[in-house]
């Protein structure tokens, strides 16, 4: 396991300019990760994971909550209904927008609707996207990359996964490729 000290970013606003700034450098190693093999790939992003994720305080940030678009289910619904001791219809029309065919249901308000000074006034009934953002701990991370490049600049903890592995797979910047 890598101990080195990490240099962990928490501030928003640095990670915002540094996505605008490092667009480009970021596609480069979107390309440069297609040379890895996935499997340590996955095994790299979890350890660091493990690591980054507990020195950054996701209660605090919120970021995600006022800029994600949450896709929810039938049965979260139910569960939040019971939990907020209204009908499911109540959720459905205050909370929810259906797709045209029905298939997909998403929250209908960014910011979310239960993000209460900063906190998530559902927290321990919010719903699986909530729960498993930014699924850094999922399998098949090289799969995912336009999700968590797209979400590098409002996600501290991606931010910081993504720049420590650039560090530890030894990418140097555009000219990787």
């Amino acid at each position: 396991m890598y101990l080195a000290c990490l240099n962990i970013i928490t501030q928003l606003d640095v990670i915002a300019l540094a996505a605008a700034e490092k667009e480009a450098e970021n596609q480069a190693f979107k390309a440069f990760l297609r040379s890895h093999e996935s499997a340590a790939i996955d095994e790299l992003v979890q350890e660091l994971d493990a690591t980054i994720t507990p020195q950054i305080d996701c209660t605090s940030c919120g970021n995600c909550c006022r800029s994600l678009m949450i896709n929810v289910t039938d049965s979260e619904i139910t569960s939040l209904a019971a939990h907020l001791n209204r009908s499911e219809a109540d959720i459905k029309e205050q909370y929810i927008e259906t797709g045209s065919n029905n298939d997909i249901m998403v929250m209908n308000t960014i910011p979310c609707h239960f993000l209460t000074a900063n906190c998530c006034s559902i927290y321990e009934h919010r719903f699986a996207e909530c729960r498993e953002f930014p699924g850094l701990h999922q399998p098949e991370f090289t799969s995912r990359l336009f999700a968590m490049l797209m979400h590098y600049g409002r996600c501290l903890i991606i931010y910081n996964v993504l720049e420590e592995m650039k560090k530890r797979l030894g990418f140097k910047g555009e000219s990787n490729t």
